[in-house]
């Protein structure tokens, strides 16, 4: 008998002659049974003499067993090479200064290309914070607006938020989509207005209240995708204490995207904002969000942003206790306020030759004591 291991392994063992003829003779049928002797007077109990058991069947050849694939020949995955964020933030602005355009022509809207471009943002953001640190610092293009620029950090930082909140990627992307037409109505009201948001008229505070309705309006013109967008463009200034525009909505009434969306407008605004207003960085910002506005936005919602954004970004320089001067390299997430630095100057203003890196989050007697202006000793 060949055994089926021997078969997978392509090896049909010999058996020894006398083992072969032993096997024969087990094999062959037994002789005919003699004939019935006749019947006496008084037949007996005849007990039936077993039947001849049937010849073995003709053993089959080995089938060729078919080589397991080589691990060179299966099919591997290859991981897609990370796409550069400097080119995909740039193809945002180029594509929503295009919005403004279409707004003049009436032509339809590419929402299948803007979804793309918006999708290739989550997956970047979902690899590394890179693209989100180009958004937060990246001045707008040559040639591009500032409403482009503005709605193009918009949808960027807002899916960071999304994501820190555990939105999945379906609704990280709608939320970025909505962030990249929050003020597209803004193109249809005078451009002068946003270089003096603080110091309009009472008339003039009445039409900047409307955008909101005239973004949704051009918006359901164009057949949006999905009705959450429209929702979260129309209540992106409404507010936690009812304080917002244009329907005074309260905390509960305003969708959670919406309010990621009002803060992030808020921030950049506040980091990024037309000329010739006065810009703020990152960590003066989010002072301004917590001191001022700290009813006007869920803290959670300030606290992911504070994760994000850190109260020291990457590229501020810092003072520590110990009097040296570092520029920060990296957001320790858990410790917003203990992030890496790296030590260029030493206690007496000196700038090292070589700098050293420290991360704060392992050093507990050391600590930031403040920001440095650049330039600053």
């Amino acid at each position: 008998m060949v055994r089926m291991s021997d078969v997978v392994r392509g090896l049909v063992r010999e058996k020894p002659a006398d083992a072969v003829q032993d096997a024969s003779a087990q094999a062959a049928p037994p002789p005919p049974p003699p004939p019935p002797p006749p019947a006496p007077p008084r037949p007996r109990p005849v007990v039936e003499a077993p039947r001849p058991a049937p010849p073995p069947p003709a053993a089959e050849e080995p089938r060729a067993v078919e080589p397991s694939p080589s691990l060179d020949a299966l099919p591997i995955e290859h991981e897609t090479p990370s796409e550069s964020v400097e080119p995909l933030f740039s193809e945002l602005q180029l594509f929503l200064a295009r919005v403004r355009e279409l707004i003049r022509t009436g032509d339809a809207f590419p929402w299948s290309e803007f979804e793309q471009i918006i999708e290739r943002g989550a997956v970047s953001l979902e690899r590394s914070s890179e693209l989100f640190w180009v958004a937060n610092n990246t001045a707008a293009l040559t040639g591009v607006d500032y409403l482009a620029f503005h709605q193009a950090r918009v949808a960027v930082l807002s899916m960071s938020i999304g994501a820190s909140v555990g939105y999945d990627r379906p609704r990280r992307v709608q939320l970025g989509m909505a962030g990249g037409l929050i003020d597209v109505g803004l193109w249809q009201v005078p451009e002068a207005l946003l270089r003096r948001l603080d110091a309009l008229s009472p008339e003039e505070q009445t039409i900047y209240r409307s955008h909101p309705r005239l973004s949704v309006e051009l918006i359901r013109r164009w057949s949006p995708p999905r009705e959450g967008l429209v929702e979260a463009v129309l209540q992106h200034h409404e507010r936690e204490q009812g304080q917002g525009f244009p329907q005074s909505l309260h905390g509960t009434a305003v969708s959670q995207d919406a309010k990621i969306l009002g803060l992030i407008d808020t921030y950049t605004g506040l980091t990024m904002p037309p000329a010739p207003r006065q810009r703020l960085r990152p960590h003066e910002a989010i002072r301004e969000i917590v001191r001022s506005k700290h009813e006007a936005f869920p803290s959670a919602l300030v606290k992911a942003l504070l994760s994000e954004i850190s109260v020291f970004p990457p590229g501020t320089l810092v003072r520590l206790n110990t009097g040296e001067v570092g520029r920060v390299i990296a957001v320790n997430r858990n410790h917003p306020l203990r992030p890496r630095v790296e030590i260029v100057a030493d206690g007496k203003g000196q700038r090292l030759t070589s700098p050293k890196t420290t991360d704060l989050a392992e050093a507990p007697f050391l600590y930031i004591t403040g920001a440095v202006a650049e330039g600053g000793h």
